[in-house]
């Protein structure tokens, strides 16, 4: 509802404003934070940077860039909610069910999307409660204590969670809620984090456009969270307890170390797009044109579920076609 509510009211406007800042590739970080942290959304983000890249308006490095940055911008939500702000829920959905009920469409979309944050951060909070009662169980606690030495088999499993879920921000909740309540200690859910930014990448890949030049992207910002992941299970004999304290509590030490992970990702990877951007096109070339006039260009079965990207595919795909009948139209008068 969050992202629903805040792509009908900005989402053309997002959209015009990530174009313009693919111009460089700083630009393009930034706006894909941007643009994340408010659509709550790396995927939908990914979906319109990936349609660029896929249409030749933008290289592929400063997409990549932006893409780095909607890693990012998906922490600042967990980053929120790992502070007891649920207290505020009742008062973000009574706001939200007053604007929701007025005439004005805008009032109606930002009234969804304080009903849909409202929910989540009660849902959050029952969650907590009813987990309560499991963790307190000896067996529970025995099967998960045995678990949270198989580091690698944690992050496999998490990242089958975040694939399934299409979310990497419900793991990493998941896990704050865990070692919040010492279900788990801290390094298993720094492990379930790794999992959680390694799922949520396989998604775009699979279930993206069709296509070399639009898998580029997707492939691309999953083997950056693969390095990193991989980077990260090497150190973590070495320094696993460290990793885990990195803030005040379980909870904060998981979303400090989630926002930690990307900025690092993100600060190493930046300044070796341009090669990044060389490498994919070597690896995925485009395919030669096919004599097939009548196929769609810019529509794109993935951005179905963002109504704002595919109704902003359909209209450049009727654009076309109305180019097209102009070019035949002034072939017949000749």
């Amino acid at each position: 509802m969050v992202q629903t509510g805040m792509q009908r009211a900005l989402g053309h406007r997002l959209r015009r404003f990530l174009g313009r800042a693919l111009g460089n590739r700083l630009k393009a970080f930034f706006a894909g934070l941007g643009v994340t942290a408010l659509l709550q959304s790396s995927t939908a983000t990914g979906l319109m940077a990936a349609g660029f890249a896929a249409e030749g308006l933008v290289s592929l490095s400063p997409a990549l860039a932006a893409m780095l940055g909607a890693n990012v911008g998906t922490t600042l939500i967990v980053q929120v909610l790992s502070f007891d702000v649920v207290v505020i829920a009742p008062i973000l959905i009574l706001g939200g069910v007053v604007m929701f009920r007025t005439s004005k469409t805008a009032m109606k979309d930002i009234g969804r999307m304080l009903i849909g944050l409202g929910l989540l951060l009660l849902a959050l909070h029952q969650f907590l409660t009813l987990l309560a009662p499991l963790t307190a169980d000896p067996m529970a606690q025995d099967l998960l204590a045995r678990m949270s030495r198989h580091i690698v088999f944690i992050v496999l499993v998490s990242a089958v969670l975040a694939w399934a879920a299409h979310s990497s921000v419900a793991i990493v909740l998941l896990a704050m809620s865990l070692a919040g309540n010492g279900a788990i200690p801290a390094t298993a859910a720094i492990a379930i984090v790794l999992g959680a930014n390694l799922g949520s990448a396989i998604n775009p890949v699979l279930e993206g456009a069709r296509g070399p030049a639009g898998r580029r992207l997707p492939v691309g910002n999953l083997i950056n969270r693969g390095i990193g992941v991989l980077a990260v299970l090497v150190a973590f004999p070495f320094f696993g307890r460290e990793m885990a304290n990195v803030g005040f509590g379980p909870e904060r030490a998981v979303a400090n170390f989630h926002t930690i992970f990307n900025l690092v990702l993100a600060l190493a990877f930046l300044p070796l797009t341009p090669w990044i951007a060389k490498a994919l096109e070597k690896l995925l070339p485009a395919r030669a044109a096919q004599d097939a006039p009548g196929a769609p260009l810019y529509l794109d079965p993935a951005a179905l579920e963002t109504p704002a990207l595919a109704l902003g595919a359909a209209k450049r795909e009727a654009l076309r076609l109305a180019d097209g009948l102009e070019d035949m139209l002034n072939g017949l008068r000749t």
